[in-house]
């Protein structure tokens, strides 16, 4: 975890997290991950199965950042092949600068490359659906002719209903998974321009201050150039 990023990497680095909405405006990245919720946020938002946020609270203790930090190395890094070391991590919730870039830059390259577990899943799941799908174009291709308007008997009328219904219940459960990632993808988004339209006030009224005072120096510097007319009038 100690290596040195280039300056390159860095910027590189940078702009990836930018892209990504978080629950908290980016301000100064030791301080932001110091607690570990804005990394659990991270993985999250490439892999919304993985991260239950709940277990992870925003915090300036040491007692529970340490908490967020061992929880993430437990349950989330472990399926990355991937442990942060104590003394790392103790940095990292000092806000010790330069310690969680090497961190994060680990951490993005395992989420590309993607988790075993998820990966071998994926492959199960394809092979099963391949073989599935060839023992049903068997059966389709050497299921004997039927008489046209034959009535089916009840147990064949049941399994053609089991049939029809298994297809239609997976499509749906499908179709609510991808509706409930849709919504939490719209959620992060608005709660990404929420952030945006805090640090734009922030900044002007700052701006609105800085103009107040040059205003007030401008009057002062008035009331001087008038004072020193008077006087040299008077002479």
């Amino acid at each position: 975890m100690a290596t040195e990023l280039t300056e390159e990497t860095l910027q590189d680095l940078y702009a990836w997290i930018d892209k990504i909405p978080l629950s908290r405006p980016k301000r100064n990245i030791a301080r932001d991950f110091s607690d570990g919720v804005m990394a659990a946020e991270l993985v999250k938002h490439f892999y919304p199965k993985m991260v239950d946020l709940h277990n992870y609270t925003q915090a300036n203790s040491t007692q529970q950042k340490l908490s967020n930090w061992t929880i993430l190395n437990r349950k989330v890094f472990s399926k990355f092949n991937f442990h942060i070391p104590e003394d790392c991590v103790r940095k990292i919730m000092c806000s010790t600068p330069g310690s969680i870039e090497p961190v994060l830059c680990t951490l993005r390259e395992r989420m590309e490359a993607g988790p075993k577990e998820i990966a071998q899943e994926e492959r199960q799941n394809l092979e099963y659906y391949q073989i599935s799908n060839e023992k049903q174009h068997a059966e389709l291709i050497h299921m004997p002719a039927t008489p046209l308007y034959v009535k089916p008997s009840p147990g064949r009328q049941e399994e053609k209903q089991k049939m029809s219904s298994g297809p239609i219940t997976a499509q749906n459960s499908q179709m609510d998974q991808t509706l409930h990632w849709l919504v939490e993808e719209k959620d992060r988004d608005l709660l990404a321009l929420q952030e945006t339209v805090e640090i734009l006030q922030v900044k002007v009224s700052r701006l609105e201050h800085l103009l107040q005072l040059k205003d007030l120096r401008i009057e002062d510097l008035t009331r001087h150039v008038e004072r020193y007319k008077k006087r040299a009038n008077k002479k």
